[in-house]
């Protein structure tokens, strides 16, 4: 957190020296800043730094991956004229343990058209979701293993 905020410190300065106020320069101060954080990262501790943003990225891009392929699933299920659909819950155990993590396998999960967070067990140990396709929930368990979980785990582990 302390190196983030370091990060956006440099933004900042770097948006003023410019004297170009934008959202575009303040995002190339950000890349910047993290690109000096690189170069001095034994000297100043953030040698995880820069490589834990990108895993951040590769988490939002596999989201949008995921975003765009449920869209057109959960399209095609909706024009399809008599769809054999078999909606149900089931229970997804979690590898994940913080309350931060989740919370954004949850709203992941959320988010993906087709599929929603329905609760979590008291013990957190159980993620419940619910499927407008539930005909092979090993397969979608599976799925939420394979990639955002894993993704998660790797970001923010």
């Amino acid at each position: 957190m302390r190196l983030s905020l370091f990060n956006l410190i440099l933004a900042l300065i770097w948006v003023i020296v410019s004297g170009s106020f934008t959202l575009l320069n303040l995002v190339f101060g950000f890349v910047l800043g993290a690109a000096a954080l690189y170069l001095i990262r034994e000297q100043v501790g953030t040698v995880g730094y820069v490589g834990r943003a990108g895993r951040i990225l590769t988490l939002f891009l596999l989201f949008l991956y995921e975003l765009l392929i449920s869209a057109w699933r959960v399209a095609v299920l909706v024009l399809t004229p008599k769809p054999d659909l078999k909606p149900g819950i089931f229970a997804y155990p979690l590898k994940v343990d913080t309350d931060f993590q989740i919370t954004v396998l949850a709203n992941m999960i959320t988010l993906t058209p087709g599929t929603l967070s329905v609760d979590v067990s008291e013990d957190r140990s159980t993620l419940y979701v619910h499927a407008i396709d539930c005909s092979d929930p090993d397969a979608t368990k599976a799925d939420i293993a394979g990639g955002f979980e894993r993704k998660i785990m790797e970001a923010f582990q």
